[in-house]
């Protein structure tokens, strides 16, 4: 099936008109007004707590500090309905949020509807999370040939159950709300089955990576099928994800589909400030200048301190060495410097690496949209046998679709 990608096609840096009073709407999950209507997609091994503060405080700084709505939802990364039952330790780690993180939002991934909703059962007790997101938009090989994640809209019964648990455990006490792809390729789409089983089991709202398991990450989000999700699920929001590299593309996609509110992933990755600049449109302001060099080096200063705080050490660097890099994409420091932050293992290693640099330089305009992260695609999904040769088929997964590590 052919779609039309138009919707989406800019050039870089467009502009759009400024947003108009009541033109847009807060986000409504459940008892959370969201305001403005984003939300951080959660992103295996890069929305952790560290990160997720330095989004939420930009995000708050783009809005009314007297506004009684909440800023944005910050996604956790994945987290394994079985790793939390079981108690595994990085689970649980995983799973933490910072004090006073509000609200403190969790996506989970499984297959098998009793461990989903014993995950969620425990998580409600605890008083542990304010929203719940499902994860079935993972492209990932072993998470997919095993029927999991971006597989499982496929099977419509398996996914209606998984579904249908999950709502029944939270018993209307945190609203869950469902994440998936267009569908596994072209020839077996199913996000409009998907939106409409989500409503039907009670979910607070769907939202629409707007590519196929099979396309990854690669070529241009289809905002097409945004639209068309939104026309066919009419009683719960529908969000938007796929290619908000620029604060303006946030604004043209929900006035392009109709959405009900947009999921930002790689665009701000490196640039976490997009989620200011994003709510300073809906706010009716005007985007300003993008951050010099010297302002970049600030929030990467911070962030790393944050996560070295987070887990105690400075070993936090050598993951946060992928954050290092894009925050610097597109400014032109050079090889040399990009090498010396790829080994980086020390803050003060970091404060010395960035000292040189010119904290003047602008980010080119035709660097806005440069990908960050997952580049791939397409690539032939891998699924479990048979997979494909009947969606009605009601059988339980086997074990492995529920092994997958949390946060990767």
């Amino acid at each position: 099936m052919a779609m039309d990608t138009s919707l989406n096609r800019t050039a870089v840096n467009a502009e759009v008109a400024p947003v108009r009073p009541g033109e847009f709407s807060p986000l409504l999950l459940g008892p959370l007004s969201v305001w403005p209507p984003m939300v951080l997609a959660p992103m295996a091994g890069v929305t952790d707590s560290p990160f997720r503060t330095v989004c939420r405080d930009f995000a708050a700084a783009g809005v009314s500090p007297n506004s009684p709505h909440v800023p944005g939802i910050f996604v956790n990364q994945m987290i394994t309905a079985r790793g939390l039952v079981e108690g595994h330790e990085k689970t649980l780690k995983l799973a933490e949020f910072a004090p006073g993180e509000s609200p403190r939002s969790m996506q989970l991934y499984g297959t098998d509807p009793s461990y989903l909703a014993k995950a969620v059962e425990l998580l409600v007790a605890q008083e542990h999370v304010d929203h719940i997101d499902l994860n079935f938009g993972c492209p990932v090989p072993k998470v997919t040939r095993h029927g999991g994640g971006g597989a499982l809209p496929f099977r419509r019964p398996l996914f209606a159950r998984v579904i249908g648990a999950v709502v029944e455990a939270a018993a209307g006490r945190v609203p869950i709300t469902v994440k998936f792809r267009m569908g596994i390729d072209d020839d077996h789409l199913t996000h409009l089955d998907a939106g409409r089983i989500a409503e039907d089991q009670g979910a607070a709202a769907v939202a629409l990576h707007a590519r196929t398991v099979e396309q990854l990450y690669g070529g241009e989000a289809r905002w097409a099928a945004i639209a068309e999700l939104k026309e066919h699920v009419t009683t719960i929001p529908v969000l938007g994800n796929g290619d908000i590299w620029e604060a303006h593309d946030a604004i043209r996609m929900l006035r392009a589909t109709g959405a009900d509110g947009v999921v930002v992933g790689r665009g701000c990755l490196g640039r976490p400030w997009l989620f200011e600049q994003i709510a300073r449109l809906f706010e009716g302001g005007e985007l300003g200048a993008q951050p010099s060099l010297g302002d970049v080096v600030a929030t990467m200063r911070r962030h790393a301190r944050l996560a070295c705080d987070w887990t105690g050490s400075e070993r936090a660097l050598r993951a946060f060495r992928k954050h290092a890099t894009w925050y610097l994409t597109g400014f032109p420091v050079g090889g040399a410097v990009r090498d010396r932050v790829h080994r980086v293992d020390s803050l003060d290693g970091l404060d010395a690496i960035v000292a040189e640099l010119d904290p003047d330089l602008r980010l080119p305009v035709d660097a806005l949209r440069t990908p960050r992260s997952h580049k791939g695609g397409p690539k032939p999904v891998a699924l479990p046998p048979g997979w494909l040769d009947d969606p009605d088929c009601d059988l339980a997964l086997s074990e492995e679709a529920d092994a997958v590590t949390s946060g990767g």
